[in-house]
Protein backbone atom coordinates (compact mmCIF):
# COMPACT_ATOMS: atom_id res chain seq x y z
CA UNK A 1 0.00 0.00 0.00
CA UNK A 2 1.26 3.47 -0.91
CA UNK A 3 1.82 5.81 2.03
CA UNK A 4 1.53 9.54 1.55
CA UNK A 5 2.15 12.46 3.87
CA UNK A 6 0.30 15.73 3.29
CA UNK A 7 1.76 18.71 5.14
CA UNK A 8 -0.49 21.69 5.86
CA UNK A 9 -0.09 25.05 7.60
CA UNK A 10 -0.83 26.05 11.18
CA UNK A 11 -1.00 29.77 10.43
CA UNK A 12 -4.44 31.36 10.37
CA UNK A 13 -3.61 35.08 10.10
CA UNK A 14 -1.34 37.36 8.10
CA UNK A 15 1.36 39.10 10.13
CA UNK A 16 -0.65 42.34 9.97
CA UNK A 17 -3.40 40.61 11.93
CA UNK A 18 -6.01 42.24 9.70
CA UNK A 19 -6.76 39.27 7.46
CA UNK A 20 -7.37 35.59 8.01
CA UNK A 21 -5.57 32.95 5.99
CA UNK A 22 -4.72 29.24 6.37
CA UNK A 23 -4.87 26.14 4.20
CA UNK A 24 -6.52 26.54 0.80
CA UNK A 25 -9.08 23.76 1.07
CA UNK A 26 -9.02 22.38 -2.50
CA UNK A 27 -5.27 21.94 -2.31
CA UNK A 28 -5.90 19.30 0.33
CA UNK A 29 -9.23 17.78 -0.74
CA UNK A 30 -8.28 16.80 -4.30
CA UNK A 31 -5.10 14.93 -3.44
CA UNK A 32 -6.83 13.45 -0.37
CA UNK A 33 -9.77 12.23 -2.47
CA UNK A 34 -7.58 10.80 -5.24
CA UNK A 35 -5.36 8.97 -2.76
CA UNK A 36 -8.35 7.67 -0.80
CA UNK A 37 -9.90 6.26 -3.98
CA UNK A 38 -6.65 4.37 -4.60
CA UNK A 39 -6.66 2.95 -1.09
CA UNK A 40 -3.46 4.74 -0.07
CA UNK A 41 -2.58 5.28 3.57
CA UNK A 42 -2.89 9.04 4.12
CA UNK A 43 -1.37 11.08 6.94
CA UNK A 44 -2.09 14.81 7.33
CA UNK A 45 0.35 16.72 9.49
CA UNK A 46 1.59 20.26 10.20
CA UNK A 47 4.59 21.89 11.86
CA UNK A 48 2.81 22.40 15.19
CA UNK A 49 0.03 19.82 14.92
CA UNK A 50 -3.44 20.47 16.30
CA UNK A 51 -6.09 22.44 14.43
CA UNK A 52 -5.78 23.29 10.72
CA UNK A 53 -7.02 26.83 9.94
CA UNK A 54 -8.85 27.06 6.61
CA UNK A 55 -8.55 30.19 4.46
CA UNK A 56 -12.08 31.65 4.42
CA UNK A 57 -11.60 32.71 0.79
CA UNK A 58 -11.31 29.03 -0.16
CA UNK A 59 -14.72 28.33 1.36
CA UNK A 60 -16.61 30.92 -0.68
CA UNK A 61 -19.20 29.57 -3.07
CA UNK A 62 -17.33 30.61 -6.22
CA UNK A 63 -14.17 28.75 -5.17
CA UNK A 64 -15.74 25.60 -3.70
CA UNK A 65 -15.72 22.77 -6.24
CA UNK A 66 -17.81 19.63 -5.78
CA UNK A 67 -15.07 17.55 -4.16
CA UNK A 68 -14.13 20.31 -1.69
CA UNK A 69 -17.78 20.97 -0.92
CA UNK A 70 -18.37 17.27 -0.32
CA UNK A 71 -15.50 16.92 2.14
CA UNK A 72 -16.23 20.19 3.93
CA UNK A 73 -19.78 19.00 4.55
CA UNK A 74 -18.52 15.78 6.19
CA UNK A 75 -18.25 15.99 9.96
CA UNK A 76 -15.60 13.26 10.10
CA UNK A 77 -13.32 15.13 7.69
CA UNK A 78 -13.62 18.39 9.61
CA UNK A 79 -13.00 16.52 12.85
CA UNK A 80 -9.85 15.05 11.30
CA UNK A 81 -8.54 18.58 10.68
CA UNK A 82 -9.12 19.69 14.26
CA UNK A 83 -6.37 17.61 15.82
CA UNK A 84 -3.70 16.43 13.41
CA UNK A 85 -0.30 15.05 14.31
CA UNK A 86 2.77 17.23 14.71
CA UNK A 87 5.30 16.75 11.93
CA UNK A 88 8.24 16.18 14.28
CA UNK A 89 6.58 12.96 15.48
CA UNK A 90 6.73 11.49 11.96
CA UNK A 91 10.39 11.91 11.05
CA UNK A 92 11.15 8.18 11.32
CA UNK A 93 8.29 7.19 8.99
CA UNK A 94 8.77 6.26 5.35
CA UNK A 95 6.46 7.68 2.67
CA UNK A 96 6.05 7.17 -1.07
CA UNK A 97 5.05 10.82 -1.40
CA UNK A 98 5.44 14.01 0.63
CA UNK A 99 2.94 16.62 -0.51
CA UNK A 100 3.07 20.27 0.59
CA UNK A 101 -0.43 21.77 0.37
CA UNK A 102 -0.77 25.53 -0.04
CA UNK A 103 -2.59 28.56 1.25
CA UNK A 104 -0.96 31.87 2.20
CA UNK A 105 -0.41 30.62 5.75
CA UNK A 106 2.39 28.38 4.47
CA UNK A 107 4.47 31.46 3.63
CA UNK A 108 4.99 31.92 7.36
CA UNK A 109 5.60 28.41 8.69
CA UNK A 110 6.93 26.37 5.76
CA UNK A 111 10.11 28.07 4.40
CA UNK A 112 12.21 27.99 7.58
CA UNK A 113 10.87 24.81 9.17
CA UNK A 114 13.85 22.51 9.76
CA UNK A 115 11.66 19.38 10.01
CA UNK A 116 10.10 20.04 6.61
CA UNK A 117 13.55 20.67 5.18
CA UNK A 118 15.09 17.45 6.53
CA UNK A 119 12.10 15.27 5.61
CA UNK A 120 11.90 16.67 2.07
CA UNK A 121 15.67 16.33 1.58
CA UNK A 122 15.66 12.71 2.78
CA UNK A 123 12.63 11.91 0.65
CA UNK A 124 14.15 13.39 -2.48
CA UNK A 125 17.57 11.82 -1.96
CA UNK A 126 15.93 8.41 -1.60
CA UNK A 127 14.53 8.91 -5.12
CA UNK A 128 10.99 9.27 -3.80
CA UNK A 129 8.29 11.72 -4.86
CA UNK A 130 8.02 15.26 -3.52
CA UNK A 131 5.07 17.44 -4.53
CA UNK A 132 4.01 20.98 -3.66
CA UNK A 133 1.20 23.24 -4.82
CA UNK A 134 0.67 26.99 -4.93
CA UNK A 135 2.23 28.73 -1.88
CA UNK A 136 3.15 25.31 -0.51
CA UNK A 137 6.18 25.38 -2.83
CA UNK A 138 7.62 27.90 -0.37
CA UNK A 139 8.45 24.86 1.75
CA UNK A 140 10.97 23.85 -0.93
CA UNK A 141 12.81 27.18 -1.05
CA UNK A 142 15.37 26.50 1.68
CA UNK A 143 15.76 22.73 1.28
CA UNK A 144 19.41 21.96 0.65
CA UNK A 145 20.63 18.57 -0.55
CA UNK A 146 23.60 16.76 0.98
CA UNK A 147 25.94 18.42 -1.53
CA UNK A 148 24.92 21.86 -0.22
CA UNK A 149 22.93 22.86 -3.31
CA UNK A 150 19.32 23.96 -3.11
CA UNK A 151 16.96 21.17 -4.13
CA UNK A 152 15.13 23.39 -6.62
CA UNK A 153 18.27 24.78 -8.28
CA UNK A 154 18.10 24.03 -12.00
CA UNK A 155 14.70 22.35 -11.67
CA UNK A 156 11.65 23.12 -13.77
CA UNK A 157 8.83 24.00 -11.42
CA UNK A 158 5.92 26.31 -10.80
CA UNK A 159 4.14 28.11 -7.97
CA UNK A 160 1.84 31.06 -7.28
CA UNK A 161 3.34 33.93 -9.27
CA UNK A 162 3.50 37.65 -8.50
CA UNK A 163 0.84 38.64 -11.02
CA UNK A 164 -1.54 36.12 -9.46
CA UNK A 165 -0.76 37.71 -6.10
CA UNK A 166 -1.93 40.99 -7.64
CA UNK A 167 -5.16 39.37 -8.80
CA UNK A 168 -5.63 37.88 -5.32
CA UNK A 169 -5.06 41.39 -3.83
CA UNK A 170 -2.50 40.09 -1.38
CA UNK A 171 0.73 41.75 -2.60
CA UNK A 172 0.80 44.11 0.37
CA UNK A 173 0.05 41.38 2.88
CA UNK A 174 2.40 38.53 1.96
CA UNK A 175 5.77 38.33 3.74
CA UNK A 176 7.76 37.89 0.51
CA UNK A 177 7.52 37.55 -3.26
CA UNK A 178 7.33 33.80 -3.92
CA UNK A 179 8.06 34.08 -7.64
CA UNK A 180 11.23 36.11 -7.01
CA UNK A 181 12.36 33.70 -4.28
CA UNK A 182 11.97 30.69 -6.58
CA UNK A 183 14.04 32.41 -9.27
CA UNK A 184 16.70 33.46 -6.74
CA UNK A 185 17.24 29.80 -5.93
CA UNK A 186 18.06 29.13 -9.58
CA UNK A 187 14.88 27.27 -10.51
CA UNK A 188 13.25 27.50 -13.93
CA UNK A 189 9.78 28.86 -13.14
CA UNK A 190 7.12 27.71 -15.60
CA UNK A 191 3.94 29.81 -15.58
CA UNK A 192 0.53 29.08 -17.04
CA UNK A 193 -0.07 31.06 -20.23
CA UNK A 194 -3.22 32.49 -18.63
CA UNK A 195 -2.92 33.43 -14.92
CA UNK A 196 -5.19 31.59 -12.48
CA UNK A 197 -5.50 28.55 -14.74
CA UNK A 198 -4.22 25.03 -14.12
CA UNK A 199 -0.52 24.33 -14.54
CA UNK A 200 1.41 21.29 -13.27
CA UNK A 201 5.12 20.72 -13.86
CA UNK A 202 6.96 17.41 -13.44
CA UNK A 203 10.76 17.33 -13.20
CA UNK A 204 11.82 13.82 -12.23
CA UNK A 205 10.59 13.16 -8.69
CA UNK A 206 9.57 16.79 -8.16
CA UNK A 207 5.94 17.68 -8.98
CA UNK A 208 4.61 21.23 -8.56
CA UNK A 209 1.28 22.95 -9.18
CA UNK A 210 0.86 26.68 -9.76
CA UNK A 211 -2.35 27.71 -8.01
CA UNK A 212 -5.66 26.47 -6.52
CA UNK A 213 -7.02 25.93 -10.01
CA UNK A 214 -4.32 23.27 -10.47
CA UNK A 215 -5.64 21.15 -7.57
CA UNK A 216 -7.56 18.64 -9.69
CA UNK A 217 -4.85 18.19 -12.33
CA UNK A 218 -2.19 18.06 -9.63
CA UNK A 219 -3.93 15.15 -7.90
CA UNK A 220 -4.28 13.32 -11.22
CA UNK A 221 -0.62 13.81 -12.18
CA UNK A 222 0.68 12.85 -8.75
CA UNK A 223 -1.27 9.58 -8.77
CA UNK A 224 -0.05 8.84 -12.31
CA UNK A 225 3.54 9.43 -11.26
CA UNK A 226 3.18 7.24 -8.17
CA UNK A 227 1.62 4.42 -10.19
CA UNK A 228 4.35 4.44 -12.83
CA UNK A 229 6.23 1.18 -12.99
Amino acid sequence: MMKILIIVTNIGNYASGNLKTGLWLSELTHIYHAAKEKGYEITISSPRGGNVPIDPESLKHFTLDKISEQYWSEGDFRLLLENIEQLAALTQQEYDLIYLAGGHGTMYDFPDDSTIQSMVRNQYEKQKKVAAICHGVGGLLNVKLSDGEYLIKGKSMTGFDWFEETIARRKRDVPFNLEAAIKERGADLKKAFIPMTSNVVVDGNLITGQNPFSSREMAKVVIEQLEKK
